[in-house]
């Protein structure tokens, strides 16, 4: 999906920049609060078109960035050079991350919902493996997950439109819809360009999908992991955010 829409993708955002600064501010607070203020080394595992990462690196940290889709990575990386950031991005797979650098980072980060794309419990947990062993002693895991017990019946065709959205001259109406079975979901996000006098409307769209998880199963594959201190925090992001520490 992000390939097809990396382009477009910030117009989800009502104002893109300053959702960048405001979850950025949320995250450091979170992480200051637990590793004390320093240039921690934090590495975004799931890092789409640069939402945190940019924002962090703003903030100081030292940032390496990656995501499986190399169009949003591409968008990332033009993204942090337009705002004169050094961050190391790559193309590659959460469930190796480790492959970046084994004890090598202050803080993981995997926000947005980003795991539950993963097929299931037993990639879920190889990615959760994966996070604890890029962190040193003390460091810690921050992952963003969607309360799926408080969703509404994911097995019912559901549409959530984002709204109009101004964009290159032009004007959007941006829409998701999403079309569950069982255990998981379609997702599908539409960016429609509408006609003009001398133009006709066009549609970019991708589709993706996502595995259902409980927040407390989540919590379980931190502590089979290794995690130690694994909590639940709400009001943070737009999604409840799970923390857990490597301790030793």
């Amino acid at each position: 999906m992000y390939d097809d829409i990396a382009e477009l993708y910030h117009l989800i955002y009502e104002d893109w920049n300053t959702a960048i600064v405001r979850q950025a501010v949320a995250l450091d607070h979170v992480i200051t609060g637990l590793l004390g203020r320093a240039p921690h080394r934090l590495l975004d595992v799931s890092c789409g078109i640069g939402t945190q990462a940019l924002g962090l690196a703003a903030r100081g940290y030292r940032v390496s960035a990656a995501d499986l889709s190399a169009g949003a990575v591409a968008r990332a990386r033009r993204e942090a050079r337009c705002r004169g950031l050094s961050i190391d991005f790559s193309v590659a797979d959460m469930r190796d991350c480790e492959k970046r650098g084994s004890q090598a980072y202050d803080v993981l980060l995997c926000a947005d919902n980003s795991i539950t794309h993963l097929e299931g419990l037993p990639e879920m947990s190889r990615a959760v493996k994966a996070f604890f062993e890029c962190l040193r002693p003390g460091g810690i895991a921050l992952v963003g997950i969607r309360d799926y017990a408080t969703e509404n019946d994911l097995t019912t065709p559901q549409m959530h439109p984002y709204g109009f959205r101004e964009h290159a001259g032009h004007r959007y109406f941006v829409v998701q819809t999403r079309d569950g079975r069982e255990n998981r979901y379609e997702v599908t996000m539409y960016f429609v360009r509408e006609a003009e006098v001398d133009r006709p409307p066009a549609v970019t769209a991708g589709t993706s999908r996502y595995y259902v998880i409980d927040v407390d199963q989540l919590v379980e594959l931190f502590r089979e992991a290794g995690f130690d201190e694994v909590r639940r925090l709400d009001g943070v992001m737009h999604q409840p955010l799970m923390v857990g520490r490597r301790s030793g």
